[in-house]
């Protein structure tokens, strides 16, 4: 299955759903451990990382994508979630916590510049690689630029001060703007779990495959004990997978395999879906009946799904 986009070239794509809470005080990085399922309290200031908030049963709320500062923690969620998430911080902010939440979605954007070549030409000399960021002024335009697009695709995400839309629009107005459709392409052909489709309440984060989201080292947070438990037994009942449709069909179709419900298709962009499947009667390569569709089984690179086996 060819890529949906010519990576050769270097596209844009402004978030349209980007919502960032700030976390500051000097607790903040031990409330955020606490909360999580990342090891937020090792992380150190210029670099970024994900981590996914669950409920006491280990039950996805939302992935998000954190920013270590000097002085706060950014975390980056979609705009829809963003309130929800609020309030279930503000929940466990006790009196004695010095944790305090601040709202910057409306004082900052962001866009993403994807491509082999995003760095060059577009954004100067100095770049992040791996899991850093860092601040570049460019036409008195604070940046800041992390070493990722949120799809495992090769690129950077920009975040700006809202008020500099317009010398933002100017700086890159020769790239080619990926469009909204295309970007549900990329993102269900890559797999990343999208909120109020993959990652609602109905599952865990083990069953969506954010492994790379999750300590399995640091101790107890919120719905650990459950998450900790699929590990260990090898409990994970359902899996999320990449499927290829020979005729289009609805999101919400359900997925059966010799007349046996298997699964449900929680997103879909053409002939290219993401849906959960139940572990033990479903793999790769194999096919399974979407609705009136057949669909082949396929593993999207931003989720894995192998058991967590401790520390070589």
């Amino acid at each position: 299955m060819a890529h949906p986009l010519d990576l050769e070239q270097t596209w844009l794509y402004p978030l349209p759903e980007f919502s960032l809470i700030a976390l500051q005080g000097e607790d903040r990085q031990r409330f955020l451990h606490n909360q999580t399922t990342n090891a937020v309290e090792t992380r150190a200031v210029g670099e970024w990382f994900e981590t996914v908030f669950v409920n006491s049963t280990g039950r996805t709320l939302e992935l998000a994508t954190v920013y270590v500062r000097q002085d706060s923690l950014w975390v980056q969620v979609e705009a829809s979630r963003k309130d929800f998430l609020w309030q279930w911080m503000d929940r466990f902010i006790f009196p004695f916590d010095k944790v305090e939440l601040q709202d910057l979605s409306a004082d900052y954007r962001a866009v993403v510049l994807l491509g082999e070549e995003a760095g060059q030409d577009h954004l100067g000399w100095q770049l992040p690689i791996g899991n850093q960021w860092l601040t570049q002024a460019v036409q008195g335009v604070e940046l800041l630029i992390s070493a990722q697009t949120g799809l495992d695709l090769p690129g950077y995400t920009v975040i700006f001060p809202a008020t500099q839309q317009a010398v933002i629009d100017q700086l890159w107005e020769d790239l080619t703007v990926i469009t909204s459709d295309q970007w549900e392409g990329l993102r269900i052909y890559q797999g990343r779990p999208q909120a109020n489709k993959e990652l609602t309440e109905d599952y865990n984060p083990l069953e969506t495959g954010l492994w790379r989201a999750i300590s399995f080292t640091k101790g107890c947070y919120i719905g650990q004990e459950t998450i900790a438990r699929l590990n260990t037994y090898q409990g994970v009942k359902q899996r999320l997978w990449r499927l290829t449709l020979d005729r289009p069909m609805e999101a919400g179709t359900v997925i059966t395999l010799e007349g046996q419900k298997v699964g449900v298709l929680t997103s879909v962009k053409g002939l290219t879906g993401l849906g959960y499947l139940k572990t033990k009667l479903a793999d790769q390569g194999m096919a399974v009946q979407v609705g009136e569709a057949i669909a082949t089984v396929e593993r999207p690179p931003y989720i894995t799904h192998e058991y967590y086996q401790g520390p070589n």
